[in-house]
């Protein structure tokens, strides 16, 4: 039976974006204050020839920040550019675990995102579209700049920033909510999120190495640091089973998600329909990707998720997950071609595609 290569370590690359003023890179200074140990690299894209953002978040980076001044980078490089300087913070070297391109507050977010979709590079994987609004300033910003609302549609995470300034905090939110209506939408005061939602679990084996299931839950959440939130404005969900999952009715599931489930990540178990390997899963808003690997040598098979969002409904997504539990005693084979089209790899999605025909 043929089993896929595990390719290399992919690292999550998130792009940060806002109009000026916004609180990026406060934004940015906090993730990286409360890391808890993941180690972030950055590319902060200053508009102007003095590059203001990248001395503010340089004494927190050292040497693992790349800076682009005097231009916007949705303008000033294309994809294979871009993979360059990604390149200087994804070689293994670095042990970085996370890559934030803080862009500039005049940059265009879609084009950003298309790049990081056409990048080839094979050590980094999307990591979802954060915009940050100035809940102070947001009716200004949007009559000077209507396409607010486009990018607030297209992104993953909606931050709603400076909220303790905003005269009518609670219109905004539901201003916000109404146009980023496919995104975790997270109020924040300074800059204050929880890092959980932008850091994903699966670390540079040269830092720590795998991390357990309670790591993924637990990673980053220091809830007792974040002084100054309005309220925690996010849910978190674990899901284990001993029993497989039925691939399509998982891929039903990931295809239906809820509005607000930000991010996705954990382990498949698919039992019959590909029993050499187990799936790691990234999701992070509409984007999915699985990974197919071997199981660890005597490592107990069950399916570990943890789903993060703002607004769902943990108790119908524990309903919906439990019904994806296989009741199947055999295999259908064309059951993971709906799991195989989000695998990375040609080569190794189909050598697991022929070891789940082999299974049925």
């Amino acid at each position: 039976m043929s089993k896929p290569t595990p390719g290399p370590q992919q690292i999550p690359v998130v792009v940060l974006a806002g109009f000026l003023g916004s609180g990026k890179t406060t934004l940015l200074n906090h993730l990286l204050h409360r890391s808890g140990g993941t180690r972030i690299g950055a590319i902060v894209n200053d508009f102007g020839s003095i590059e203001i953002d990248a001395m503010a978040v340089a004494g927190a980076l050292g040497d693992s920040t790349v800076s682009l001044g005097n231009g916007c980078l949705c303008c000033a490089v294309d994809a294979s550019e871009l993979d360059v300087y990604l390149e200087r913070l994804a070689r293994p070297s670095t042990g970085i675990d996370v890559i934030v391109i803080e862009a500039s507050g005049l940059a265009e977010p879609q084009e950003l995102v298309r790049m990081l979709l056409a990048s080839e590079h094979p050590g980094i994987v999307y990591g979802g579209l954060v915009e940050v609004v100035d809940a102070a300033e947001f009716d200004d910003t949007r009559a000077k700049h209507p396409e607010i609302d486009r990018h607030l549609a297209l992104a993953d995470l909606a931050v709603v920033n400076k909220l303790d300034r905003a005269t009518d905090g609670e219109r905004v939110l539901g201003i916000i909510r109404q146009l980023a209506d496919r995104a975790a939408v997270v109020p924040a005061t300074y800059g204050r999120i929880d890092p959980a939602f932008l850091f994903d679990c699966r670390p540079s084996e040269e830092r720590i190495g795998q991390l357990s299931f309670d790591d993924l839950h637990q990673h980053g959440g220091h809830h007792t640091d974040h002084t100054g939130h309005l309220h925690s404005a996010y849910d978190s969900l674990s899901f284990v089973s001993d029993i497989p999952v039925d691939p399509r009715r998982l891929m039903g599931f990931l295809d239906g998600r809820s509005e607000g489930l930000y991010r996705i990540k954990g382990y498949v178990d698919f039992g019959p329909y590909d029993a050499a390997n187990r799936y790691a899963v990234h999701a992070v808003g509409r984007f999915l990707r699985f990974y197919p690997e071997p199981w660890p040598d005597a490592e107990t098979r069950l399916t570990q998720l943890v789903l993060i969002g703002s607004g769902i409904d943990t108790a119908t997504l524990t309903k919906e997950l439990e019904a994806c539990k296989s009741d199947a005693p055999h295999a259908d084979e064309h059951g993971m071609w709906g799991v195989l089209r989000y695998v990375q790899d040609p080569e190794g999605a189909e050598e697991a595609e022929e070891a789940a025909f082999e299974e049925a």
